[in-house]
């Protein structure tokens, strides 16, 4: 017996079939390939934003990150409250005071030149701290110009950001989300899947070193532009990391050009965790059998061929990219609910106000010492740093010898304060005969899912109801839970439609609301069907006339609004009265009371 005939398909010369097909990788081995890649290029990946709560997953990822980067790479970690003098550098104060000129001091981005910073709770990030760090990753540099001083230094450096947000409504913000090559998601991995990662650090060297000899050729320049066009994604910087990832990729599997392997792996970390929408899949027609082919048309036959190339790459890449999307995320898609920018919807939603001594620091300001105003010790003293070697020179022009620090008038530096006013949403309920009645208790829900979040929130909500000839005030601004319910439960029904008067009377509350130093938002829910006019009197056109007078008040008054159109079927005047007023239309024919809460938070937000 022949034991070398183990394979019956080789001795008949038949082909053997195409290798086993690699394992499907797992959510944990895409975000440690993730980690590597970003190692390999750093600057040119931009970063990882990494979406995960404190535990020993998100750990175990950042020690495997780390180990990754090459030992003279610095690395600083940002706090959330981080000052601009530390951020961007700034006047070293005591060793300027000791040295008597200005001596400049490194700030954390400078200091990361060449490695990473770490933005602990990116989420919560402000919009100036998340402005300066973008530009500074934008120019390559931090310019400097503050105390005295101007200089530019370089700074390139990649970014992790760690988002511990909780839900859609916190998330990071898109100006940071753009610029990072790679979203991971941590959320749904156990600390049993977070094994070692298959590289090292010899393995990433190896890999930068042979970066610089690759690029992708025009024909998968193409595949990677198409598919992100085909998954919705509005920014060119997706295809630009793609490009980047890919080569990363070939670099550090050893490959000596860029192949469709690494161009899937592009597509599915950096463009299927950004798509907004499915890509149309669409069946191609059954043809008839071609005729016969002469011989003077194999050669343009065989140019065609050459044409279908790329578009065949392009769909094994888009392929790639839509295997990688999340079966949920798949549904959400198709559903078209799925929200890519995540909202700063979370907390107080009022606007942000100045105050001379309550609140949170919002800088410094050059003024004069006045009663309820905070001296800022260092900040003045910074200022008067610079000119302390002038004004020396000038007391002993004056017979005056002293060392003491001069400061004057001009260097003093006042603390200011930022804080958010309290937000009151008004209800303006359409209680006519015309609206449908059932739309009362989907208001009457809302208000009471609103309520009770006020008690984080901090918000007040107001009720206000129009029927018959007149509108009246129903529920006065409040947080009680109880009182909204047993006033809610009492809302009756019926009549015409004073749609001015309720306009009027909720422009009469938000006036006072603002005037108090509140924030209101106006939420209108009617079905524009307008009857009677402020005197009490009946005419549709002199009534909707009015109306759109009263809403036009409202946009001169530059208040948040909404009209909600209750129709059945939207109708034109909602429309309308949306535009004079200013405000967002949504017509929400088969609303219930959770979905209208949704739009009301995303509209405070």
């Amino acid at each position: 017996m022949n034991m070398t005939a183990a394979n019956p398909a080789a001795d008949q010369g038949v082909e053997a079939g195409p290798p086993p097909a690699r394992p499907a990788l797992s959510a944990w081995d895409d975000a440690v390939l993730a980690a590597a890649l970003m190692s390999v290029d750093p600057v040119g990946t931009g970063g990882v934003a990494l979406r995960a709560l404190a535990g020993p997953v998100r750990e175990q990822w950042l020690s495997l990150m780390r180990d990754l980067q090459p030992p003279e790479a610095p690395h600083r970690r940002i706090p959330l409250h981080v000052s601009d003098g530390r951020l961007l550098g700034g006047l070293d104060l005591a060793a300027t005071l000791n040295a008597g000129r200005p001596i400049a001091e490194r700030g954390l981005l400078v200091e990361a030149d060449g490695g990473l910073v770490e933005l602990a709770m990116a989420e919560r990030i402000s919009a100036n701290t998340a402005a300066r760090l973008t530009m500074a990753f934008d120019a390559g540099e931090v310019v400097l110009e503050r105390d005295g001083l101007a200089m530019r230094t370089p700074s390139r450096f990649a970014v992790v950001a760690l988002d511990e947000g909780v839900g859609e409504d916190e998330g990071l913000l898109n100006a940071l989300l753009d610029r990072l090559a790679f979203h991971v998601d941590l959320t749904h991995i156990r600390i049993h899947e977070a094994i070692a990662c298959d590289y090292d650090r010899e393995d990433v060297a190896q890999a930068r070193a042979r970066l610089a000899g690759l690029s992708v050729d025009e024909e998968q320049l193409e595949a990677l532009c198409g598919t992100a066009l085909a998954l919705g994604i509005p920014s060119l910087r997706a295809s630009i990391f793609a490009c980047r990832v890919a080569c990363a990729s070939a670099a550090l599997e050893g490959r000596d050009q860029v192949e469709a392997e690494d161009l899937a792996v592009a597509a599915r970390l950096v463009l299927a965790p950004r798509a907004t929408q499915l890509p149309p899949s669409e069946e191609p027609p059954e043809e008839p059998p071609p005729p016969p082919e002469e011989p003077e048309d194999q050669e343009q036959n065989q140019s065609e061929e050459q044409q279908q190339e790329p578009q065949e790459l392009e769909d094994s890449v888009l392929d790639a990219a839509k295997a990688a999307i999340p079966a949920d995320l798949l549904s959400q898609l198709q559903l078209g609910t799925l929200r890519r920018s995540r909202s700063r919807a979370t907390g107080k939603a009022g606007a942000v106000q100045n105050a001379p001594t309550r609140g949170r620091p919002a800088g410094v300001l050059r003024g004069e010492l006045r009663s309820g105003l905070k001296l800022n010790v260092v900040e003045t003293l910074r200022a008067a740093a610079p000119w302390q070697r002038l004004r020396r020179e000038e007391r002993a022009r004056r017979g005056i010898e002293s060392s003491r620090i001069e400061v004057r008038q001009d260097d003093f530096r006042i603390t200011r304060f930022k804080h958010r006013s309290e937000t009151t949403t008004i209800f303006m309920v359409d209680a006519s005969g015309s609206s449908a009645l059932h739309r009362l208790a989907e208001a009457k829900g809302a208000v009471e899912l609103l309520l009770a979040d006020c008690y984080v929130r901090r918000d007040q909500v107001a009720l206000i109801a129009f029927r018959g000839k007149a509108a009246e005030v129903l529920l006065p601004p409040t947080r009680s839970l109880v009182r909204a319910k047993r006033t809610l439960a009492g809302l009756p029904g019926g009549g015409g439609t004073p749609l001015a008067s309720g306009i009027d009377l909720g422009m009469m509350m938000a006036d006072s609301i603002q005037r108090r130093g509140g924030t209101p938002i106006l939420i209108l829910m009617t079905d524009g069907r307008a009857n009677v006019a402020r005197d009490g009197t009946g005419g549709r056109a002199r009534a909707f006339d009015e109306a759109k007078a009263a809403a036009r008040a409202v946009r001169a008054q530059e208040m948040t609004a909404l009209v909600i159109d209750t129709s059945p079927r939207p109708q034109q005047q909602g429309r309308e009265l949306a535009a004079e007023m200013g405000a967002r239309y949504l017509p929400l024919p088969h609303a219930d009371a959770s979905a209208l809460n949704q739009v009301v938070r995303a509209t405070a937000g």
